[in-house]
């Protein structure tokens, strides 16, 4: 009988990172739970451990934290078990870009993408060797959207996306999948911790539905997962346009329109 990887996954302790721990307990994994509130952690586990019959543990940091980070890496460099890692902790941004103080740009910046890159830089190793396993980043649709006026935010999204599709090229020949998933609006207490009323917000995806949706992703082996997205040729479309856009960029020279007129 094959014995399922262990799920390493980040900001377990409710909205995204809770049901993903709810979804892949049913499907006989085993988990290791990373948040910082622990109680939140054991009471899920205590739920998960009852309905699934699996295996929870539950690890207790704060990822901009850098020993804390430290810690989470010596265990997916080392735990042979884990085989899944779900990259999901993150901050929103409250308010502009005029309005963030250093402290809180460092800290957004820092659990965005640093201890994103960190975590899955951690195992990559790992499962590169081993031939199997599979990392999984939450980015956002505001990755590409600065109109929505969440500057910081949307950059850190746009590093996860970038970042994914550079892993999966450098990973995948190894049989590492590598998947990013844009979410849109989802109900979820990022929101709340970010000053912001999520019932203010005009179309917001129930955190299950969007869950669910990812996961058929991860079945598929999709690259770039975007639930919200009904028409999916919008995105082939534009990565499309953006390969053209490389081919058309010739180093030599500065094109015809940045050359000085005579």
């Amino acid at each position: 009988m094959t014995t399922l990887p262990t799920v390493f996954i980040t900001g377990a302790s409710s909205g995204i990172g809770a049901t993903y721990a709810e979804r892949f307990a049913r499907r006989g994994h085993d988990l290791v739970l990373v948040a910082r509130d622990k109680s939140r952690l054991d009471e899920l586990a205590i739920r998960l451990r009852e309905e699934s019959n699996v295996a929870v543990e539950v690890l207790q940091a704060d990822l901009t934290s850098s020993a804390d980070l430290s810690v989470l890496e010596t265990r997916l460099r080392n735990d042979s078990r884990i085989g899944v890692l779900i990259n999901n902790a993150g901050m929103a941004q409250s308010g502009g870009f005029l309005e963030q103080s250093a402290e809180a740009i460092e800290r957004q910046i820092t659990l965005n993408t640093t201890a994103l890159t960190r975590l899955a830089a951690a195992i990559a190793p790992r499962l590169a060797q081993s031939g199997t396993g599979a990392i999984v980043n939450i980015g956002s649709v505001v990755g590409f959207a600065p109109e929505f006026g969440m500057s910081i935010y949307g950059a850190t999204k746009a590093f996860v996306l970038f970042l994914s599709q550079g892993l999966s090229l450098e990973l995948s020949p190894n049989g590492v999948y590598v998947q990013a998933v844009l979410p849109a609006s989802t109900r979820t207490k990022i929101w709340e911790r970010a000053g912001i009323d999520v019932n203010t917000l005009p179309e917001v995806m129930e955190v299950g539905e969007l869950v669910d949706a990812a996961l058929v992703g991860f079945d598929r082996r999709e690259l770039v997962t975007i639930p919200p997205l009904h028409v999916a040729e919008r995105w082939d479309a534009l990565d499309g346009a953006r390969q053209g856009l490389m081919s058309d960029i010739r180093q030599a020279h500065a094109a015809e329109r940045y050359r000085p007129q005579a």
